[in-house]
């Protein structure tokens, strides 16, 4: 499996998404995390809110009769929504969200701690009291971010001391403004427009790891564009370079995100160990410079 960078620590490129960890019965869960930890997939990302906590529970629970070292997994989890009711980034939610995470994941500490949505109502000093509490206890040890633009992140760095280490924002071909308003530059064009304060040049210069989250979906979990006749172009050019690799489509994607020099980590949401192993397939294909500019073309973007 091909590794990126996280804070200075080598993780797979390919992270394990568990939103859907429920979804499945127990002998399924254990196999799909067996099948993920043998394909070099050791990296879990959880958050508190998936399955109302139960993914976090169900996952504690199959990893504990599975008896897998500690050691040989990277877990991360996210904090800071309150469903249907508010962020929350006060220093007591926080860290009574950690505690909620290591007790349903049974384990005395996470790799890395996320905050999940910009919280308006943050003061970075209470972050930063959260954030040092944590660290301290040896309960977290690495922070980042999730859909967070720079001068968010510049603001939780007034008072926070430890490095953010990733921000996770949603990125596929046909979610790519991050990537459009740099090439569209100094256009009147809608690609221009940057709706997230050109996050991608900042992560790259401040070493902060982007992951990227819902890659196969288009919109906000309106679907999944591969297969759908809504992006026929897009499918026919990703199935042509799908064949010229001997890879599935999910694959060619996996390539595509992988493929920037951004040196992106890419969240994967499947339950199904085989679409895993397909996507993990891409991690290990070097896409073209042309082949990647046609994915992106087919996908709608324009190239001035």
């Amino acid at each position: 499996m091909k590794q990126v960078k996280l804070g200075g620590v080598s993780v797979p490129a390919v992270a394990v998404g568990c939103m859907r960890m429920n979804g499945s019965d127990k002998e399924g869960r254990k196999r799909f995390i067996a099948a993920a930890m043998d394909g070099g997939m050791n990296f879990f990302d959880h958050a508190d809110i998936y399955g109302g906590g139960t993914c976090e529970t169900l996952f504690g629970e199959a990893v504990k009769e599975m008896k897998i070292p500690r050691d040989k997994m990277f877990l991360q989890s996210k904090c800071g929504i309150v469903p249907g009711k508010m962020f929350d980034f006060s220093e007591r939610h926080i860290t009574e969200s950690v505690e909620g995470s290591l007790r349903r994941l049974g384990t005395d500490h996470l790799d890395c701690l996320i905050l999940h949505r910009p919280d308006t109502l943050a003061e970075p000093e209470e972050v930063a009291a959260a954030f040092d509490k944590l660290e301290k206890a040896g309960k977290v040890r690495m922070f980042g971010v999730s859909n967070m633009h720079p001068a968010q992140i510049e603001l939780l760095k007034s008072a926070v001391r430890q490095p953010i280490v990733c921000d996770q924002l949603q990125f596929s071909p046909v979610h790519a403004s991050m990537i459009s308003c740099g090439i569209e530059a100094n256009m009147q064009t809608g690609g221009a427009v940057s709706r997230d304060g050109y996050v991608l040049e900042y992560c790259r210069l401040h070493g902060v790891t982007i992951q990227a989250w819902s890659p196969y979906q288009y919109g906000f979990f309106e679907g999944v564009y591969l297969k759908n006749d809504k992006f026929s172009e897009l499918n026919k050019v990703i199935g042509e370079i799908g064949e010229k690799y001997g890879i599935e489509d999910v694959a060619v994607v996996a390539a595509w995100i992988l493929r920037h020099p951004a040196g992106m980590q890419m969240v994967t949401g499947t339950m199904n160990e085989k679409r895993l192993a397909a996507i993990a397939a891409g991690a290990s294909v070097v896409m073209t410079r042309e082949e990647w500019y046609r994915i992106y073309i087919a996908a709608g973007h324009i190239l001035p």
